[in-house]
């Protein structure tokens, strides 16, 4: 029964907010080509200087002179942990709307411009670098930041009609705890990233790096 309600939770979320998991989703991917269309766009000079700093990262790696995988988990559950505290607080907000989407947007630019740095730069390797150092957590990370900012937006639309659209009148009370417990929930999703972000993708790039 409880296996029952909860897949009957998660589908009328899904249903309630379909519109909004397009949008977003595809703002997102928008983003990735963004990302990727400004690697492009760089000086010469500058690539070159990112390419000095990433082989830099690269001989650290393959040294082992990189931090240890409890500090990268506990950098990078701190730092998405307060991504998607933002993104809630915005949520919460009348005028948090604009700046979700822009969130979004921007976390979808870094990725493609990662992925696509590396490509133009080394080719299949730059490739499998980016198959090995940045696909493992963000299999887990691109769904859980588009749910969040669904839900975000899904709140904050919530309440600009609460409080724009006199024959609306919802308890926000149960909203907002439905609205809470699912960030909580992608809570336990970012920990599995950061998880194969600090313990999984260090050792396959020193495998690929080698």
């Amino acid at each position: 029964m409880k296996k029952r309600t909860i897949q009957e939770v998660i589908l009328t979320h899904v249903e309630e907010n379909r519109t909004i998991y397009l949008f977003t989703t595809v703002l997102f991917l928008i983003g990735i080509v963004f990302g990727a269309i400004i690697v492009n766009s760089l000086h010469l000079n500058q690539k070159n200087d990112l390419y000095m700093y990433l082989n830099q990262f690269f001989v650290q790696v393959q040294d082992g002179n990189i931090a240890g995988s409890k500090e990268i988990f506990s950098q990078s559950y701190i730092h998405y942990g307060k991504y998607f505290a933002l993104m809630w607080i915005l949520g919460l907000s009348l005028i948090g709307l604009p700046v979700i989407l822009i969130l979004l947007f921007l976390k979808g630019v870094v990725v493609g411009f990662t992925v696509g740095f590396l490509v133009n730069q080394m080719g299949f390797q730059g490739f499998l670098l980016a198959a090995v150092s940045i696909l493992p957590q963000n299999l887990l990370l691109v769904p859980a930041f588009i749910i969040v900012g669904t839900a975000s937006v899904s709140f904050c639309l919530k309440m600009i009609r609460q409080q724009f659209a006199k024959k609306v009148h919802q308890p926000v009370f149960p909203q907002f705890l439905r609205y809470s417990l699912l960030l909580l929930c992608m809570g336990g999703a970012l920990s599995v990233a950061a998880a194969l972000e600090a313990y999984v993708s260090p050792y396959l790039m020193k495998l690929v790096v080698g």
